[in-house]
């Protein structure tokens, strides 16, 4: 039986995202069924635009997906947007595999995501307002069943 390793995305930040994604694909290239759990903010990562509007949405709910519109941001020195521009252009230059290459790698090694149907609700995400990467829908439950027999848990 292969070694487990899960991953509760809870930020919607670059930086964060790309830790995230870096140990995921390690640790699948490493032989160990890995699943990610996008939660909160962490769903950002997943949808299909930025600024996402259905009807099952109220004003709050419209306002938060107003407020995550630009690009994923850094967790420090975002600088107005443009920290996430430098970082980009210094992984690139470094040979470091951008976010993008790295989404597509996990699916290529089998990472499971999982979008939080929890958080879906509460912020007015429809399965349809993000990308079809995503494996499943589930609540915490689920997570915790995958988590419970994980030897590696992580909350980013």
């Amino acid at each position: 039986m292969k070694d487990k390793m899960t991953i509760v995305l809870f930020s919607g930040e670059l930086d964060k995202a790309i830790a995230a994604f870096t140990l995921a694909t390690t640790a699948a290239a490493s032989n160990m069924d890995v699943s990610i759990f996008f939660t909160f903010w962490g769903l950002n990562i997943l949808k299909k635009s930025r600024f996402t509007i259905t009807r099952f949405q109220g004003p709050i709910q419209k306002m938060f997906n107003l407020m995550s519109t630009s690009k994923l941001p850094l967790s420090r020195l975002n600088m107005f947007g443009l920290g996430p521009w430098m970082m980009k252009r210094l992984m690139k230059r470094t040979g470091m595999a951008s976010l993008e290459d790295l989404m597509i790698l996990a699916k290529q090694l089998k990472i499971k995501y999982i979008a939080c149907t929890t958080s879906c609700g509460v912020l007015g995400l429809s399965k349809e307002s993000l990308a079809g990467v995503v494996d499943e829908f589930a609540g915490a439950s689920s997570y915790l069943n995958e988590a419970k027999d994980s030897k590696i848990n992580l909350f980013i």
